[in-house]
């Protein structure tokens, strides 16, 4: 099938794949300085590459949780850094990477994988579905107020980078997690690190705390327009909250940092109430609606038992997968759980479309009007819109 050979990389070799991957999206290596922190990312045993003979593609992985739809977390690997030289590529070299990958967790017993794509046009062919979006959007600081009624209660405390990268993961991790959030692993703060300390100007971080503790976070930069210098907007990566207090608190601080013109909130939830905590909703501005996580379900079975259902008929929906064979078949979904069945398919799908619907982002008669599922028994679509719901919007909030 072709001539080079993909194997897992050594640690001395993590280095070249990070050139290698960062020369794919244009950008320029790491230094030795930058390396040091950026190098951290990197789970032993978790980079692969493909040779040929020397190293011409490459992609990585990270363990870590998946919250699912009732709060069970599967676990996951996070997929990043894939790339192929350019004078290498459309040669079967991704291919080979990602069936190689799937493998492997298959075989580690991993039920799902995520990445966040490049282009939308990729990973659609290996089984990875659009299975999360966010929005981006702007608000006038320099008039934007809170309502009145806003939640009250708890403190802030303002924290340096250093400080901050000390405190978060563990604030991170006493907030409860709506479905498609998932478990920050040190090396996913680590390379969170390396991004922020390459910036031009300081990270800033801010902690909300509540009666029972830290219950939210907020990290932003403050960056100046190269045109107009004095037009400052305050950016914000990160923002969790796991109270209503504490998500109006962290909105009181940042809409009083003064010197600042907009806040720039990056890729949050589609559902976010934002507008409903402001006394004047148009002083916010949507910038753009984007994809965020795409999600492959590694072992279907145990992906479809992880996650609870809605109060609807069973829907027994036919399942294919041409790269993990082992996840073809039908599945009978109820209120009850998820299990195989010989019963007649009343959907029939790809798992590239299980995925899109897994989570609860994609209604399934929205998927099926667009001949992404086959339907078989006209009143399946309906039922499977209610079986596969979600109370929230899915979100993960983590970059990758």
């Amino acid at each position: 099938m072709s001539d080079f050979e993909i194997r897992t990389l050594r640690t001395d070799e993590h280095r070249a794949a990070s050139d290698l991957f960062r020369d794919t999206v244009h950008v320029r290596p790491a230094t030795d300085a930058e390396w040091e922190r950026s190098g951290l990312a990197y789970q032993p045993g978790g980079a692969i590459g493909a040779f040929d003979p020397e190293l011409v593609g490459t992609a990585r992985f990270f363990d870590a949780e998946l919250t699912v739809p009732g709060g069970a977390r599967v676990p996951m690997a996070g997929v990043t850094g894939v790339g192929v030289r350019a004078d290498r590529t459309r040669r079967g070299v991704l291919r080979a990477l990602m069936a190689a990958q799937l493998e492997e967790f298959a075989a580690r017993g991993v039920v799902c994988a995520n990445l966040l794509a490049s282009e939308a046009a990729i990973y659609g062919r290996f089984g990875y579905g659009l299975a999360t979006r966010n929005r981006t959007y702007r608000v006038d600081r320099s008039r934007a107020r809170l309502r009145a009624d806003a939640p009250v209660g708890g403190e802030i405390e303002l924290l340096d980078a250093d400080r901050a990268w000390e405190l978060l993961p563990g604030v991170y991790d006493r907030i409860g997690h709506r479905p498609g959030m998932m478990s920050r692993p040190e090396v996913l703060w680590r390379l969170y690190e390396a991004q922020c300390r390459r910036r031009s100007v300081p990270m800033k971080a801010v902690v909300h705390h509540g009666p029972d503790g830290p219950d939210g976070f907020a990290t932003y930069f403050v960056e100046g327009l190269e045109a107009h210098p004095w037009t400052k907007d305050l950016e914000v990566p990160d923002l969790f909250a796991a109270t209503p207090a504490a998500f109006a608190g962290l909105w009181r601080f940042l809409l009083g940092v003064d010197l600042v013109d907009r806040i720039v909130a990056e890729e949050r939830p589609l559902d976010e109430p934002i507008e409903l905590l402001l006394a004047d909703h148009r002083l916010l501005s949507d910038d753009r609606i984007g994809d965020e996580h795409w999600v492959r379900l590694v072992d279907v079975p145990k992906a479809l038992a992880a996650r609870e259902y809605g109060a609807a008929e069973p829907v027994a929906v036919e399942v294919t997968d041409p790269l993990l064979p082992a996840n073809s078949g039908t599945y009978r979904i109820s209120p009850d759980g998820a299990e195989r069945t010989g019963e007649p398919a009343a959907l029939r799908l790809d798992v590239t479309t299980l995925a899109m619907l897994y989570l609860g982002t994609w209604k399934a008669s929205a998927l099926a009007g667009v001949g992404r599922i086959e339907v078989r028994d006209p009143a399946a679509p309906a039922a499977a819109d209610v079986l596969f719901g979600t109370r929230s919007v899915p979100w993960s909030g983590s970059h990758f």
